[in-house]
C-alpha cells in the first residue's frame, strides 16, 4: 500500500520547550489513523508541521512520496485540515466561505460539490447566513466542509467534534467512513476516545512530544486490553475453585470480578469453571477492553521510562 505520509525523525524546538522529539510515521493511502495523547502532547504540532504551520527544527516529511524540503506547496494542495479554533471571516455566508475556500486550493468555482457537502454537514438550510450568526456546532460543520471542499486525499480532523452534539459526532463518524471508502486517508486526534474506537484503523499514541506506540487497534486491544467479567450469585458462596482464584469475590460472597487480559484465563473458561463447580449464578455481565485503560496504562508507562 502507498504511504501518503511519510514523517523520519521530526524534531520542534521552541527555547523552553521540545514539542516534537524525533517523531518517525507512515500513514497510508485509505486508513484511518486515530493519534491520541493529553494537552500538549505535540498532536497539533505535528499536524501543523505536515500542513505548513510550524516550521519544524529539523527531520524530514514526506507527503504523497514528495519531500516537502523539495517542494513544499504542490503536496499540500491535496490535503485538508479541521482545525481546533474557528477560523472563517464571519461577514462572508456560508456558501461564500466554501467558494472562497476552492479558490484558495486553485479550483474553479464547484457549486455541485458545496452542495454536496452542505447537506452532508447539514447546513443546506444555512448556505445563505452570514456566519457570525451559526451556532458554535454549526460553526463546527463549517470548518469540516471547509476541509474536505478541495477534494483532499489526505484530510486531518483535529479534534473536530469539541464541545459538539452528539448529531453532529454520529454524522461526522459516517462521512469518515465515506471518505475512507472513496479512498481518502483520515488522521484524527480526539479526547473521545470511543470515536477512535469506532473509527481507527490504527492508533498512534504520542506524549511529550515522543511518539510511544503505533499499532493497529484490533491487535493493539487484543494485546493490552482488559475485559472485566462480573458475575451475580444467587446465594452467598463460601469458595471459588482454585482455578479462579485470581478473580476477587466480594466480602459477603454474592459478586465475583475476573479480568481477563492476554496470558490470562478467557471469561469463557472462568464462567465454564464455575458452572462447572455448580455455584449458583445468577447473572454474568461482561466490559469490553476500552482503548481508554490502554492508554492511560500506555502514558504511565512511557512516563516512567
Amino acid at each position: 500500500m502507498a504511504a501518503v505520509l511519510e514523517v523520519s525523525h521530526l524534531v520542534k524546538q521552541y527555547p523552553s520547550l521540545t514539542a516534537l522529539d524525533g517523531v518517525s510515521l507512515r500513514i497510508d493511502e485509505g486508513e484511518i489513523f486515530a493519534l491520541l495523547g493529553p494537552n500538549g502532547a505535540g498532536k497539533t504540532t505535528l499536524i501543523g508541521a505536515v500542513c505548513g504551520l510550524v516550521k519544524k527544527t529539523r527531520g524530514s516529511i514526506r507527503l504523497f512520496g514528495t519531500d516537502l524540503e523539495v517542494d513544499p506547496l504542490t503536496p499540500r494542495y491535496r490535503v485538508g485540515l479541521v482545525p481546533q479554533e474557528i477560523n472563517f471571516d464571519p461577514f462572508f455566508t456560508v456558501r461564500e466561505s466554501l467558494d472562497i475556500q476552492q479558490g484558495y486550493f486553485g479550483q474553479r468555482a464547484d457549486r455541485a460539490r458545496v452542495d454536496e457537502l452542505l447537506e452532508a454537514m447539514s447546513l443546506t438550510g444555512k448556505a445563505d447566513s452570514p456566519t457570525r450568526t451559526l451556532s458554535g456546532g454549526m460553526k463546527r460543520r463549517l470548518l469540516i466542509a471547509k476541509a474536505l471542499v478541495h477534494r483532499p486525499k489526505l484530510v486531518f480532523l483535529d479534534e473536530p467534534t469539541a464541545g459538539v452534539d452528539v448529531e453532529l459526532r454520529r454524522d461526522l463518524w459516517a462521512y469518515v467512513r465515506t471518505l475512507r471508502a472513496q479512498g481518502t486517508t483520515v488522521v484524527l486526534t480526539t479526547h473521545y476516545l470511543e470515536e477512535a474506537e469506532a473509527l481507527a484503523d490504527r492508533v498512534g499514541i504520542i506524549d511529550h512530544g515522543r511518539l510511544l506506540l503505533v499499532e493497529e487497534k484490533r491487535l493493539l486491544l487484543e494485546r493490552l486490553g482488559e475485559r472485566r467479567l462480573e458475575v451475580h450469585f444467587k446465594e452467598p458462596v463460601a469458595a471459588l475453585p482454585p482455578a479462579v482464584v485470581k478473580g476477587a469475590l466480594s466480602a459477603d460472597g454474592r459478586h465475583f470480578t475476573f479480568t481477563a487480559a492476554a496470558g490470562t484465563e478467557s471469561a469463557t473458561e472462568v464462567l465454564s469453571l464455575l458452572f462447572a463447580a455448580g455455584l449458583p449464578v445468577a447473572d454474568v455481565t461482561m466490559a469490553p477492553a476500552r482503548l481508554e485503560d490502554i492508554l492511560l496504562r500506555v502514558l504511565k508507562e512511557g512516563a516512567a521510562s
